[in-house]
C-alpha cells in the first residue's frame, strides 16, 4: 500500500475515497451539463410564449370592441401572435404539448372575436401554466437610482415612447404598430414586468421594439421597473405594504392579477408599490421577511393544487431566511428558536400532501404568530453587548472547529511520519477554500444567485464526502497502530515518492473541509450585524477574535501533544479523533440534504438534538451515524481475530 494519505486503493480489490470523489464529480458534471442543455432552449420557448400570450391578452382590447374590428392591424397582428402560439405549443415535445389545448382556445376566442375579457382569461390562464413550468429568475438585489434609470430611459427608450413614456416620441409618427403609452393604466394594469422584462431583452416580432441585448440585466430590469410604473401614482402618505409579497410573484403577475390573487395587498398598496418600487425591495431584505413571503407564497401554491412548489417555496422560507437569523435568536430565546424551526419542518410535511387545508392553515397561523414574536425580539432593540459577542464566538467556534481538526490531523499525521515536503499540498488546499468561500460569497451578492437550498446541498456532499474520506484515512491509521506494522511499513514505503493523486488527494480533503464552512458563516455573520448598531460592530468583532484565539489555543495544544505521543499512541487517538469527525460530518450531511428536501424527514418518537456532534431527531440522520459506528466495529472485530488467528 502506498503512504496512508494515498486515496486511490485500499488494495487492488477496493476502490479509494479519491476514485469515489472522482467519479460523484464527474456524473455530477456531467448529469448537470446535460440538465443544462436539455432545458435551456425549453425555458427559452417557454419564456417567449408567456410573453406572446400577455401581450395577445393586454393589445386585444385595442383591437376589437363588441365583437367587431376597431383596427385591422392590430387585429392581424393579435391572430399573427396567436397562430404561433400554437404552432410553438404543437411540438412533439411532452412539456410544449400539453399547453396546445389551451393555446388552442385562446385563438379560437380571438378569430371569433370574443369579449376581451374572455381572451385576457384565457391568456391568462395560459400564462400561468407557463410559469408554473419555469424555474425561478435571478433579479437583483437592487434597483438603480432614480437619476440612472431615467438617464437611461431617455438614451434607448424615449425617441419612441417619448420623454413621459407617452408613446409619443419623435420617431412614434412613423411607426405602425404604435409604440407602447406606458401611462395607460388600464393596460399597465393587465402587464406583468416579466413581460416588460422579456419585451426589453427579446424584442417584439413585426414591431420597431428591439432587443436591447446591450444591457445588462439589472439596466433591463431596472428599465421594466421604470416603465411600470407610469401609470400609477405614488402617495406621500404611504409608506409600505401591510403584506410583503415575493419579488418572483411581484415580477410575474399584473397588478390586476395580484389585486385579486394576493390576501392583505389592498389596490392601492399595488399601485404604490408599482410607482415606487425602492420599498419592495427593502422589505425583501430581511430574512424573517423572506421566510414570511415564501410561505404565503407557499400556501397560496398548495391551495391552487401545485404542491411540489408549495413544497419548495417552504424550503426557501426555511434556508433563505430564518435559517440565517437563527444565531442571533438562540441569543434571545432559544425555545423560540426551536419551535419555529420544528413548525417550518411540519409545514413542509403539509405541503407536500393533498386535503390537508384546515391542518395547514393552522399550523401556518401559529409559525407566522411565532415568526412575528421573533421579529418584535430581533427588532425592539439592538442586541446586548454580550448577546452579539457570544453570538459571533458560537458561530465561528461551531462552524470553524471541524474543518481545524481535519486540517490538524493531516499536518500532523505528515510531520510525525517526517514528511514535511508535503504540507504543501495540505496548506494549497485549505488556503484556496478560504479564498474560494469569500469568492462564492462575493458571487452570490452581485453576479449569481445561490438559493439556499443550493447552499445546502453543497454543503451536504461535501460533507458527506470528506466524511467517507476521514473514515477510510481512520481505518488506515488503525491499521498502523502496531509499532511493528508502523516500522515495517516505514521501511518499504519511507522513500517512496507520492503519487500525484495522492499529493491532489491531501489537497481535496483539505479543501473540502474547508470550503463547506467559510461561505456559511460569512452569511451567518452578515446576518448577525444586521442586528446590531454600528457602534456594537466591536463586540462582532471581538467575538470573532477570541473565537480565533480560542481554536488557535486548541490548535497549539493538540499540536504540541501529538508530536510527544508515541507512535503507537499517536496513531490511535488519531484514529478515533478522524472517526468522531466522519460521524459528525455524517450526521451533519443528513441534516443538511434534508433541509434542502434531497432525503426524507422521519421524526424519532423522541426528541434527541446535539448539534454539536450532529445528532438530529431523525431516524435517516441516526441511521447514517450508526453506519459509520457498526463499520468500525465490524472492523475491528476483524483485524482483532485476524491478529488471534496468527
Amino acid at each position: 500500500m502506498q503512504f496512508c494519505w494515498n486515496v486511490r486503493l485500499i488494495s487492488q480489490k477496493h476502490i479509494g475515497i479519491q476514485s469515489l470523489f472522482c467519479l460523484v464529480l464527474m456524473a455530477t458534471l456531467l448529469f448537470s451539463k446535460l440538465s443544462v442543455a436539455s432545458t435551456v432552449d425549453e425555458v427559452a420557448q417557454l419564456r417567449q410564449i408567456a410573453q406572446l400570450a400577455e401581450y395577445v391578452g393586454v393589445d386585444y382590447a385595442s383591437a376589437v370592441e363588441n365583437g367587431q374590428v376597431i383596427n385591422n392591424d392590430e387585429y392581424q397582428e393579435m391572430l399573427e401572435f396567436s397562430q404561433l402560439i400554437v404552432d410553438k405549443t404543437s411540438s412533439d415535445n411532452y412539456v410544449m404539448h400539453s399547453l396546445n389545448e389551451k393555446a388552442s382556445a385562446l385563438q379560437r376566442a380571438i378569430s371569433t372575436k370574443e369579449n376581451v375579457n374572455i381572451v385576457r382569461q384565457f391568456a391568462s390562464e395560459l400564462r400561468i401554466s407557463l410559469l408554473a413550468m419555469m424555474p425561478e429568475l435571478s433579479i437583483p438585489k437592487r434597483l438603480l437610482s432614480k437619476e440612472a434609470m431615467f438617464s437611461l430611459f431617455e438614451n434607448n427608450c424615449a425617441s419612441c415612447h417619448g420623454i413621459l413614456g407617452q408613446g409619443n416620441g419623435v420617431l412614434a409618427s412613423g411607426l405602425e404598430p404604435a409604440p407602447t403609452d406606458f401611462t395607460d393604466k388600464n393596460r399597465a394594469e393587465n402587464r406583468s414586468l416579466l413581460g416588460l422584462f422579456d419585451a426589453i431583452s427579446n424584442g417584439l416580432d413585426d414591431t420597431a421594439m428591439p432587443a436591447f441585448t446591450q444591457l445588462k440585466e439589472q439596466q433591463k430590469w431596472s428599465l421594466a421597473f421604470y416603465v411600470g410604473g407610469f401609470a400609477f401614482q405614488s402617495s406621500s402618505e404611504f409608506i409600505k405594504p401591510s403584506q410583503s409579497i415575493s419579488l418572483q410573484n411581484w415580477i410575474n403577475y399584473s397588478p390586476l392579477k395580484l389585486s385579486t390573487e394576493t390576501d392583505g395587498l389592498t389596490k392601492n398598496e399595488i399601485e404604490g408599490l408599482r410607482a415606487d418600487p425602492k420599498l419592495l425591495f427593502t422589505n425583501q431584505s430581511g430574512p424573517l421577511a423572506i421566510t414570511k413571503t415564501q410561505l404565503a407564497a407557499a400556501s397560496i401554491a398548495y391551495k391552487n393544487e401545485e404542491y411540489e412548489k408549495a413544497k419548495t417555496l417552504a424550503v426557501s422560507a426555511y434556508l433563505d431566511g430564518f435559517e440565517l437569523i437563527e444565531n442571533s435568536l438562540d441569543a434571545r430565546d432559544k425555545n423560540l428558536r426551536k419551535s419555529i424551526e420544528g413548525n417550518l419542518i411540519k409545514l413542509r410535511q403539509v405541503l407536500s400532501n393533498a386535503q390537508q387545508i384546515n391542518q395547514l392553515e393552522s399550523l401556518m397561523e401559529i409559525t407566522v404568530r411565532q415568526l412575528n414574536d421573533a421579529e418584535e425580539l430581533l427588532t425592539e432593540t439592538t442586541l446586548s453587548n454580550e448577546a452579539l459577542f457570544t453570538a459571533s464566538l458560537v458561530i465561528l467556534l461551531r462552524e470553524g472547529l471541524e474543518a481545524l481538526l481535519v486540517v490538524l490531523a493531516l499536518i500532523t499525521v505528515l510531520i510525525r511520519t517526517k514528511r514535511h515536503d508535503v504540507l504543501k499540498y495540505v496548506h494549497f488546499g485549505w488556503l484556496s477554500a478560504l479564498l474560494a468561500g469569500f469568492a462564492t460569497w462575493a458571487a452570490a451578492q452581485s453576479m449569481i444567485s445561490i438559493s439556499g437550498a443550493s447552499r445546502e446541498v453543497m454543503e451536504g456532499i461535501a460533507a458527506m464526502l470528506a466524511a467517507l474520506m476521514l473514515f477510510y484515512v481512520g481505518i488506515w491509521m488503525h491499521s498502523k497502530t502496531n509499532a511493528e506494522h508502523w516500522q515495517a511499513y516505514i521501511q518499504k514505503h519511507i522513500n517512496t515518492q507520492l503519487e500525484a493523486g495522492t499529493l491532489w488527494g491531501l489537497a481535496v480533503l483539505s479543501f473540502i473541509a474547508v470550503y463547506r464552512e467559510v461561505f456559511e458563516t460569512v452569511l451567518f455573520y452578515q446576518s448577525l450585524l444586521t442586528q446590531a448598531s454600528t457602534t456594537q460592530y466591536s463586540f462582532v468583532i471581538g467575538g470573532f477574535l477570541f473565537g480565533i484565539a480560542v481554536l488557535s489555543i486548541i490548535a497549539w495544544g493538540m499540536f504540541k501533544y501529538s508530536v510527544k505521543l508515541p507512535i503507537a499512541r499517536f496513531f490511535s487517538t488519531t484514529t478515533y479523533l478522524l472517526l468522531a469527525l466522519s460521524f459528525i460530518l455524517m450526521g451533519k450531511a443528513v441534516s443538511a440534504l434534508q433541509e434542502a428536501a434531497i432525503i426524507g424527514i422521519s421524526p424519532l418518537p423522541i426528541t434527541v438534538e446535539v448539534d454539536w456532534i450532529g445528532v438530529g431527531s431523525t431516524w435517516e440522520g441516526i441511521m447514517a451515524q450508526l453506519t459509520i459506528l457498526v463499520l468500525f466495529i465490524a472492523y475491528m472485530y476483524r483485524s482483532r481475530r485476524k491478529q488471534i488467528l496468527i
